[in-house]
């Protein structure tokens, strides 16, 4: 695997509690890691190559997919949303789906998942955020962040037991209290965008991109359908 290269990958923010008392599920990288050693994190990680082939019983809102597809040389939003539900399932154990049978035989990696019982849905991520990793670090990646409301997740909330240990002290952590944690910088900056969006529950209308290569870095906002498409 080239380590320079950009690699495409979805996070996940899952907010509990949204409307009383807000909290986030986090976890800890290990120290050997590569990229962000030590830091608190969202689940998330690479899209990798089955991840365009897994079936979606619900796939992820129109104008996500839209927004989605800006700024990019082909549409992945399927692979895209399909990583953001195998990355959860893998990193914390919490699993976003509905009962049902596979269509297909599962990849391996999705193994696990499929034999919960339940086929991954995507109705319910919502695309808020994305990032290029800045040049110069040992990994970089073109992070798409995507908001789910806790109440969509079909497993026990407190059960990370199904966790492939990726990260470490996984936990629901206040969200007026995250930003006491060793967290990356774009992290903090994802999370003024959460705080911002605790009470619209829909998707929104533009999304910011912090976009980096090796020429320049912009802040772009990416704008995705007219408001009619917002519900499909």
């Amino acid at each position: 695997m080239d380590k320079t290269a950009i690699r495409n990958a979805a996070t996940v923010i899952v907010l509990r509690d949204r409307k009383t008392d807000p909290h986030i599920l986090m976890g800890q990288r290990g120290a050997k890691a590569a990229f962000m050693p030590n830091k608190f994190v969202f689940p998330g990680g690479a899209v990798d190559a089955d991840d365009a082939r897994i079936p979606l019983a619900r796939p992820l809102p129109r104008v996500c997919r839209d927004r989605l597809a800006e700024q990019c040389t082909k549409d992945i939003s399927h692979a895209l949303a399909a990583a953001a539900v195998r990355e959860l399932w893998e990193e914390t154990g919490q699993i976003l789906g509905q009962t049902g049978t596979w269509p297909v035989d599962p990849p391996d990696d999705w193994s696990d998942f499929a034999d919960t019982g339940h086929v991954p849905t995507a109705n319910a991520l919502q695309f808020v955020f994305r990032a290029i990793t800045p040049p110069g670090r040992p990994r970089r990646f073109d992070a798409r962040f995507f908001l789910l409301d806790a109440d969509a997740l079909v497993s026990d909330l407190d059960d990370f037991s199904s966790a492939h240990d990726e990260l470490s002290h996984l936990q629901w952590i206040p969200l007026k209290k995250a930003r006491e944690f060793d967290l990356p910088f774009i992290t903090e900056v994802v999370l003024a965008e959460v705080e911002g969006r605790l009470h619209d529950t829909a998707p929104p209308y533009s999304v910011p991109f912090f976009k980096n290569d090796d020429e320049e870095s912009l802040f772009l906002r990416l704008k995705g359908r007219s408001p009619d498409a917002r519900d499909e």
